[in-house]
Order: C-alpha cells, then structure tokens, then sequence
C-alpha cells in the first residue's frame, strides 16, 4: 500500500472514535466507510514486468482511450493515452528502462480526464526519458477529483521498466508519447495493468540493427 493510504486511514479511523463518543455508535460507521475507501484506493499490488527486449509498459492501470500520431520534438510521434477512475490503481511506473532527462510540472486546469483538452490544459508532469538513445515521454495528468501529482524520481536518476516513479491521486489520465518507429501494440478500449501490460515494442536504432551483421561479417572473414 502506498504510505498516503495509511495517513488518511489512520486519520479516519480516529475520526471515528471521537464522533462515536460524541455523536454514537452508528455515527462512526461514515468515517470508518470512508476510510476502508482510502485503504482500498492506494492499494499497490506487485506486478509481474514482462522481459520482452524494446518492450513499453503500461505506466498505470486504467483503459486506453487514443492512440493516435502526434509531434514529439519536432519530429512525428505517436500518443497511448490512458484513463484512470477511482476504482484503479493510481500508483504510477516507469514504462521503459532508462536515465530521466528531464521532469517538468505545469500548474493547470482540473478538466475531466477524458477531455481531449486535458492533455494540454490540466495540471501535469512531463518525465523524459532517455531509453538508450529512444526518447519516451511519461505524462501524469490530473483530472476533475484529482488534486496532487507525486513524482518520486530525479533528473539524471536511473530507471528500470516497471519501477514505480509516482502516483496521480483519484481520477486522472496518463500519456504514453513514443517515437513514430514504434511498435503499438494496444488500441482504444483496451484495459491495461500498470508495470504488466505491453503497450509497444521500441524499434532498434540502425546501428544497434547493424550490429549482429557486423559480428557475422567479422566471424566470416
């Protein structure tokens, strides 16, 4: 369980016990609902990382609602978003093997997260990733409930796919943006798992592709 679940839990539960001495009994059955709510809310299960070579992860749980082309660094890209509700987990991950380049947060909106204008107008944070030499983009994006991104990770920290970088509290929407050279390997309306879901395979850089011809050619000669 994520550590804000047990801080509001706890705080419930005392809540509880002082409107029971006040107000009754029957009373502290709200607070004590409330607070099951938030411990069920943070859950963090463990997951299983698939080990697939240039294999992308889903960053969270939730339903892919675009897949679609778009620009990344001025150059053709392509976007995975991905929805969640309250009743997923909220806990986020690193969808691929890398080095952190660079983590921005913009203050925004609260649009719900199904809104196609939230992805530039909500509150977000933008993760970069370095994932030898292929860029991927992380987007953690707040909707309509959600009042607070976390990020745990710094820039020029490591990262291995799956690890848990962050958490986006209630409702809320994450983005995948790869490279146009991707493999996509989910489509809209698909339900995915944080950490054990493949959403694309990276495609290889020429010169990792020319490296086993290399060798071969090396051997033969």
């Amino acid at each position: 369980m994520v550590r804000e679940g047990y801080y509001y839990g706890f705080v419930l539960l005392v809540s509880a016990v002082l409107v029971g001495w006040l107000a009754g009994p029957i009373w502290a059955l709200i607070p004590v609902v409330v607070a099951g709510f938030f411990l069920w809310f943070f859950r963090d299960p463990e997951r299983t990382i698939p080990s697939q070579p240039d294999a992308v992860v889903s960053p969270a749980d939730g339903k892919v609602t675009h897949v679609e082309s778009i620009e990344l660094e001025g150059k053709p890209g392509q976007r995975i978003s991905i929805f969640l509700s309250v009743f997923d987990v909220h806990v986020n991950r690193s969808p691929v093997r890398g080095v952190v380049r660079g983590a921005h947060y913009q203050p925004g909106k609260f649009l719900n997260a199904m809104n196609p204008r939230c992805a530039e107008c909500n509150e977000q944070n933008t993760v970069t990733i370095d994932a030898e030499g292929r860029t991927v983009v992380l987007k953690q994006i707040a909707g309509i409930l959600a009042r607070r991104i976390v990020f745990t990770k710094k820039i020029g920290d490591p990262v291995e796919r799956g690890e848990r970088v962050g958490l986006i509290k209630f409702g809320s929407r994450t983005d995948v943006l790869l490279e146009a050279s991707a493999e996509i390997q989910v489509k809209a309306g698909d339900r995915v798992k944080g950490g054990a879901s493949i959403l694309a395979y990276l495609s290889r850089a020429p010169s990792e592709l020319s490296a086993p011809a290399a060798a071969r050619a090396k051997e033969g000669s």
